[in-house]
């Protein structure tokens, strides 16, 4: 693989970067560069600007709403919102359940789901980990048992992220406990007004509404939303994780991040020296770089395979992604020491236009710390991930 930027390439990023200059509201850049908390306007705000220019999609085919890039090219436009900070496209839709949909699904599911997906119509959620089912997914005990033309699904899924605002779920049932536990899962696509769901939240040690518990209560679900065939949701499941992991990466973000890391250690002073020019603290900021710059690398190997879904291999890309992005965090409170610890909700919501602490800069980082603890336990743990890794790239 040829790992220069060739003159399309160049030109391509230059086009990315004057539409992100032109189209990203500064308010929303504002946030996204200070880790201020975004509301789901914004996010969706931001969506239908990329959709309505055709790029919400990058990964999908053109038949579907996909924009026809490369591999290169799609890095190069992740890379370049990174470096803009535009609010995320949140992959419950795009990168996620679109994938199954197209994969699997039967072409009523996908002329009616995708284009409302591509421009945001509907929010979608993830309904995979339950109380007892986590990175052992399998586990998982919420049934689906047919009644005629429904299904009637009983059950509870939890740290469902930003369900709160979702108008549809993707969830693993149980449609078949007589079997081997793998082999007796279905996919359903759930409408999140049917009655007997209840969301109730997870308040995080940040105090912030991330996450949720989903209660399912005879909850009658259309035969007609199951994807693909009855008790084949496993080998679904395993579809989208693949494509779930290797998002979790996040090469581009982890990369502005280092430059607010440096911009940090820039500021704050040791001993009266900048805080970057302290040998052990560089050497720490160097070594993570580096560890930056082989992901990257081991992304574009990865993601190069046009055709092919993302296989085990994603799972090396989640658990490199997810390290370096704790370890940044960790190196920013290092940085900031005594000065990371004022917390300000009212400052982080938008309410205030400044930090009461004194710091802008400083009061989201003790909250991003905490809140980056998740991304080794999420899309299934690192220790599985490595079990893995070790099963089906190594082969021991």
């Amino acid at each position: 693989m040829d790992l220069n930027y060739t003159a399309e390439d160049t030109a391509f990023r230059a086009s990315a970067r004057a539409f992100l200059d032109a189209n990203l509201p500064a308010e929303l850049q504002q946030k996204v560069r200070h880790h201020l908390r975004l509301s789901k306007d914004d996010i969706v705000r931001w969506h239908k600007i990329v959709a309505k220019q055709g790029w919400a999609a990058p990964g999908w085919p053109v038949e579907h709403g996909g924009t026809g890039w490369n591999a290169v090219q799609r890095h190069i436009w992740e890379d370049e919102c990174a470096r803009a900070g535009t609010p995320p496209i949140l992959p419950f839709g795009v990168n996620m359940v679109a994938p199954v949909i197209m994969a699997f699904g039967n072409e009523a599911q996908k002329a009616h789901y995708l284009p409302r997906i591509l421009h945001c119509d509907d929010w979608w959620c993830q309904g995979y980990s339950e109380p007892g089912a986590g990175s052992d997914l399998a586990s998982l005990n919420t049934t689906a048992e047919r009644q005629g033309d429904d299904y009637i699904v009983n059950g509870q899924k939890t740290w469902t992220t930003l369900g709160q605002h979702a108008d549809m779920i993707f969830c693993l049932v149980r449609t078949d406990s007589g079997v081997r536990k793998q082999e007796g899962i279905s996919f359903l696509l759930i409408d999140m007004k049917t009655p007997g769901i209840t969301v109730r939240p997870i308040i995080m040690l940040d105090e912030d509404h991330e996450v949720n518990e989903v209660f399912f209560d005879d909850v009658r679900v259309p035969v007609q939303n199951l994807v693909g065939q009855e008790n084949r949701g496993w080998t679904y499941a395993k579809y989208l994780l693949g494509h779930e992991r290797t998002g979790i990466a996040a090469v581009g973000r982890s990369r502005r991040e280092l430059l607010f890391l440096k911009r940090l250690a820039t500021q704050h002073h040791k001993r009266g020296e900048p805080l970057l020019d302290d040998a052990l603290f560089a050497a720490k900021v160097a070594t993570l770089e580096i560890e930056l710059m082989a992901l990257e690398m081991t992304v574009l190997r990865v993601i190069a395979q046009e055709n092919q879904a993302p296989g085990p291999q994603a799972s090396m890309l989640k658990v490199r992604g997810s390290e370096i992005q704790q370890q940044l965090t960790e190196l920013m409170v290092e940085a900031l020491g005594p000065d990371a610890l004022p917390f300000d909700p009212a400052y982080l919501e938008g309410r205030a236009g400044h930090s009461a602490a004194g710091d802008d800069a400083a009061a989201p980082l003790a909250g991003y710390y905490f809140n980056y603890r998740k991304t080794s336990i999420y899309g299934g743990s690192n220790e599985i991930q490595k079990n893995i890794i070790t099963q089906m790239i190594l082969g021991l």
